[in-house]
């Protein structure tokens, strides 16, 4: 069954470095992909938004853990430890651990560093004293070494993930966690220790890193900076002596890696078997389904474009592309990968990114993971069932096998967007960089549909055809979609949860009947000339089991051994013509008493009893969705649960439906 927390949360508020940040988040990352979405939160966001149901983790990285308690002391921290000692989990580096700590000794005798004082949320019972090395200076890496730890492995349950005896650390300006092995009692285990001699009076057992049992959550701390990776360090920071630093600390990244990965185990997260890998962005491969169509595009292109030599390059307001065509060299002889990038924290938008033109069809030897040609024959078959007349969406197609961001790549760059037919469609077998509301969630998983769809919405459609409804014939045409793939996939048991997210019956809980969810959406909106610009992202776990469920994994269960079976290419073909179907007939007809019948029959909430946050934690029946600008109804309930005749009308872009939970919460 699918977990039911995926948020690891990284706060990135007053104190954070915005390198420990960076470092972390990356680590993190790469660790656990595709089971959770690691995003920033800021502590605005952890004193006054409900983080916690949907946590796994959160996170408190290195910096100056004072700014820390300014920012938390009091409410944020009284949230902390409730969500900890409740079965949640905290990890804290460096400052994370002083943090974390219930008295915080720091450069003792120094008085431009000394700081004492008691924490609040005292995880680890006693004093955390630092540095344990000498040298430590703000903003500097004066201070900086490659520590040596020898890791308690039997501490970490070295038969269920691969534990190291010990590995060379980053470490600056880091603590000791003072005479551990004594608290065992209260549920404290060491599990790593400094394997040097230190510049503070460490008590018994030298801890570096510790175990902390919260109430039924627990936290990890550390001195050093197990989640810096050598390949994200700037051996520009420093001299010779912090170039070895960076050589020692690269030598032992396996270890250091297989460490962390199994400190994650501890604290009860489910970490990848392999190590996700950072893939370096490949070319963007344009074609039509009619190949001739290409030229027209290419000359309107060329408007935006400059030119430098023979290459041509449209330099956006978020990437620059390289204009080319395949005739430009031999596609079959030559890396898809481009050029300038290594492993690491990478700055995409300093990536020149290669725009092939094509005219034909491209064939699989220039795109191995899509099949093109299948794609575009399951398309026409679609078009030419279409009692719309479907023929735009999807006709032009951008494909990459690794980028940033299909959303990224049409809404952030928007000469490029305007020059586009209506209904391309930018789609990838990997994002690096996939956007969700309000944050990053890095690597995609394999096996998930991601593209999105350019929509020219005519200004004078506005009253009669409002925006904010295309996100809902989206989330309509996901689930229409699917349920008209094939023979028997009407059966699939998915549903729209407001306002535009699909939800689906795990199929190993049809017991209990619950419900994960398979599909998100993101449309952003703009005004260009006479005309609202829309970009349409849609990520489908096509395939992928995690971090929820698959179509595949469904139709298993409801459609059964006869199932046709999941491709992405024709999944893509089916969504987007019946995107463009429900799109064609919402511009004549608004969003009329036929659609909300259609919008209401895969609707999760009907009648569904809900707490509205934003009423001070009301009761309320939620009645459906607003005609004229989609705002969810929902009646206030009274005594024995009757309606008081009182309806709140409330906006998608500030809260958000809590469908497992019935609450309707301010968003995150």
């Amino acid at each position: 069954m699918a977990p039911s927390r995926f948020n690891v949360l990284v706060y990135t508020g007053n104190g954070t470095t915005v390198e420990s940040v960076r470092h972390c988040l990356y680590s993190l990352r790469r660790l656990l992909a595709p089971h959770y979405a690691v995003i920033p939160v800021t502590a605005d966001q952890l004193l006054h938004q409900p983080w916690s149901p949907s946590c796994a983790l959160l996170v408190f990285p290195g910096g100056a853990d004072l700014g820390y308690c300014r920012a938390l002391n009091g409410a944020g921290n009284r949230r902390i430890e409730q969500y900890v000692r409740r079965g949640g989990a905290y990890l804290g580096f460096c400052a994370g651990g002083y943090y974390g700590a219930r008295h915080c000794e720091f450069e003792v005798g120094d008085k431009t560093l000394q700081v004492i004082g008691d924490r609040e949320l005292a995880f680890f019972p006693g004093t955390c004293r630092g540095g344990a090395f000498e040298g430590f200076a703000y903003n500097s890496e004066a201070g900086a070494r490659a520590a040596q730890l020898s890791v308690a492995r039997g501490a970490l349950s070295p038969e269920q993930v691969v534990v190291p005896e010990g590995f060379r650390s980053y470490y600056n300006g880091g603590s000791v966690f003072v005479d551990a092995g004594r608290y065992a009692d209260k549920g404290v285990e060491v599990l790593a220790r400094y394997a040097e001699e230190l510049n503070v009076d460490a008590g018994e057992d030298g801890a570096a890193v510790v175990y902390c049992r919260v109430g039924d959550g627990a936290a990890i701390l550390t001195g050093p900076h197990p989640e810096f990776a050598a390949v994200n360090l700037d051996r520009k920071a420093g001299g010779a002596e912090y170039g070895k630093l960076i050589d020692a600390v690269a030598a032992d990244d396996k270890a250091r890696t297989d460490f962390l990965k199994a400190c994650l185990v501890k604290l009860g997260l489910q970490a990848s078997q392999s190590t996700t890998t950072v893939p370096s962005l490949s070319s963007l491969h344009l074609s039509a389904r009619d190949p001739a169509d290409t030229a027209p595009l290419l000359a309107s292109l060329r408007e935006a474009v400059t030119a430098d030599g023979p290459q041509e390059y449209l330099k956006d307001e978020n990437d620059t592309f390289r204009i080319e065509k395949p005739g430009a060299w031999s596609m079959d002889g030559l890396s898809d990968t481009l050029p300038g990038q290594q492993e690491g924290i990478v700055d995409y938008r300093t990536v020149e990114k290669r725009l092939i033109v094509h005219d034909d069809v491209p064939g699989s030897k220039t795109t191995p993971s899509f099949n093109h040609h299948a794609y575009y024959a399951n398309l026409r078959e679609f078009q030419a069932r279409s009692r719309e007349g479907a023929s735009e969406f999807g006709s032009h197609l951008m494909y990459g096998e690794v980028i940033t961001s299909t959303n990224t790549i049409l809404e952030k760059n928007p000469k490029l967007l305007r020059q586009l037919p209506n209904g391309t469609t930018a789609t990838a077998t990997t994002q690096v960089a996939g956007r969700g509301r309000g944050s990053n969630v890095w690597v995609s998983p394999a096996g998930a549909l991601m593209f999105s769809t350019v929509v020219h919405h005519p200004i004078d459609k506005l009253q009669s055809a409002p925006v904010i409804f295309i996100q809902y014939l989206a989330a309509m045409a996901v689930v229409q979609g699917i349920k008209s793939y094939d023979k028997g996939y009407e059966a699939m048991p998915v549903k729209l949860k407001w306002p535009n997210d699909v939800y689906a019956q795990d199929p190993d809980a049809t017991a209990t009947n619950q419900y994960a969810k398979i599909c998100g959406i993101l449309v952003n909106s703009h005004f260009s000339g006479r005309e609202y610009i829309s970009v349409v992202g849609i990520g489908i776990n096509a395939t992928n089991a995690a971090p929820t469920t698959s179509l595949s994994a469904l139709a298993a269960r409801f459609v059964g051994p006869t199932a046709a079976p999941i491709t992405l290419e024709r999944l893509l073909a089916r969504v987007v013509t019946t995107f463009e179907e429900l799109y064609t007939r919402f511009l004549r007809t608004g969003f009329d008493r036929g659609f909300e019948a259609m919008y209401y029959a895969d609707w999760l909430h009907t009648n569904q009893v809900v707490t509205v946050e934003e009423a001070g934690g009301a009761r309320a029946r939620i009645k459906g969705i607003s005609r004229d600008y989609g705002l969810l109804l929902a009646e206030e309930l009274g005594w024995e649960d009757r309606g008081t005749g009182r309806v709140w009308q409330l906006q998608s872009d500030s809260n958000s439906f809590d469908f497992l939970r019935g609450l309707v919460r301010r968003k995150i």
